[in-house]
């Protein structure tokens, strides 16, 4: 098992909820965690709470900017010395008629949902080859398994994550570097909530075989259990209460 103790670890869409769940998680692992994200308020505000849990830094930057995701991971070492983990989660939402999606809104969601596990892999990898090893995980979906028909562009971006995924495992896996993926199902965050979702909440719960959404901190377990287990790579791990099963 990869003890993660003191291992140096990434969190993109760190400010919020599976992001600000598996900073979390890693810091009770005694990881030192780089909390990465665009939202530089509550990034920061999360980064300094957390202060005292273990080693937290608060490195902002726009995934959707490969010169942004280049300084993270330079930035993370000259402070650190490593890069040991990365967990490329962050992610936008886009639901609508397809034959009324403009190329800028599609093109928006591929830039950050696909482009942004690009680049994230990409350094991750230059400096896990001089490591002599590490972990990438992605944050991919169960609408990167299975299709929604209001979810064009979103399925498309999630889809190729899955691949992206394969892709890289197969090709480092001769540098010890592993990557994998999680495909959370409808989790429970600040926009997606029975308050805020009214009498669509229930048509969600719904699609789940368990009965419920998941929590933040389930596919945070995920994401560690991918992280420690040293004979994983390649695979895209459903964590959806059934909702693929079907």
């Amino acid at each position: 098992m990869n003890d993660l103790k003191d291992k140096v670890v990434i969190v993109t869409g760190g400010a919020s909820g599976i992001g600000l769940a598996t900073v979390e998680a890693f810091l009770d692992k005694g990881s030192k965690v780089v909390l990465s994200d665009y939202n530089e308020e509550d990034g920061k505000k999360h980064a300094d709470r957390l202060s005292g849990k273990g080693d937290v830094t608060f490195i902002k930057a726009d995934v959707s900017s490969e010169e942004d995701v280049k300084a993270l991971v330079e930035q993370t070492v000259d402070k650190y010395g490593s890069l040991d983990v990365i967990f490329n989660n962050a992610g936008i939402g886009a639901q609508g008629e397809t034959h009324d999606l403009t190329y800028e809104d599609y093109h928006k969601v591929i830039k950050i949902n696909q482009d942004g596990v690009f680049f994230g892999n990409k350094y991750a990898v230059q400096q896990m080859k001089k490591n002599g090893g590490g972990v990438v995980v992605n944050c991919a979906s169960i609408l990167g398994l299975v299709g929604e028909p209001t979810a064009y562009a979103y399925n498309a971006s999630k889809g190729a994550v899955v691949l992206m995924t394969k892709s890289l495992a197969l090709q480092y896996a001769k540098d010890n570097i592993r990557c994998a993926a999680v495909a959370p199902g409808y989790v429970e965050s600040g926009m997606v909530n029975r308050e805020a979702l009214g009498e669509y909440y229930d048509n969600l719960v719904d699609k789940h075989p368990i009965g419920r959404l998941g929590q933040p901190e389930e596919i945070a377990h995920a994401v560690i259990f991918i992280a420690e287990n040293e004979f994983l790579t390649g695979i895209t791990l459903p964590v959806e209460g059934g909702y693929t099963a079907q």
